[in-house]
C-alpha cells in the first residue's frame, strides 16, 4: 500500500432497501467489544484465547457479522473483565444515541423481538 493511502474498515453490510437504518444490536455490540479490547491494548488473538473462541469468530462478532449466543457474549465479556450488565448498558447507551427512524410516531416506541 502506498504511504499516502490509509487502510480503512470495510463498509458495514447493507440491508438492501436504500434507507438509513438504526444500527443492529449485534453491530453495536461488536463495536463495544472492539473498543473494550483496544482500551486494554490487546490483540484479537489474546482476547479470543481467554474467551475460548477462535480469533476469526471474535473478529466476526466485532464486525457485527455474527449474532453470538448469550454464552459467547458472556465468555467474551468475561475475557475483557466486564459484566454482562455493564456491556448491555454500553450497547444500550450507544443505541440510544442512534438516530430514530422517522416513521416512528413521537413518544411511542415499538419493540420487536426475534424468536
Amino acid at each position: 500500500m502506498p504511504a499516502d493511502e490509509t487502510p480503512h474498515e470495510p463498509d458495514p453490510p447493507r440491508r438492501g432497501d436504500g434507507l438509513d437504518h438504526e444500527p443492529l444490536w449485534r453491530e453495536v455490540l461488536g463495536q463495544c467489544l472492539r473498543r473494550l479490547r483496544n482500551e486494554r491494548g490487546e490483540i484479537l488473538v489474546e482476547t479470543a484465547r481467554r474467551a475460548g473462541v477462535s480469533p476469526q469468530y471474535l473478529s466476526e462478532i466485532e464486525r457485527g457479522v455474527k449474532e453470538p449466543s448469550s454464552e459467547m457474549i458472556a465468555a467474551v465479556a468475561g475475557a475483557l473483565d466486564v459484566t454482562l450488565a455493564d456491556l448491555t448498558l454500553a450497547v444500550g447507551t450507544s443505541l440510544s444515541g442512534a438516530p430514530a427512524r422517522a416513521a416512528a410516531p413521537a413518544g411511542h416506541t415499538a419493540y420487536a423481538l426475534a424468536a
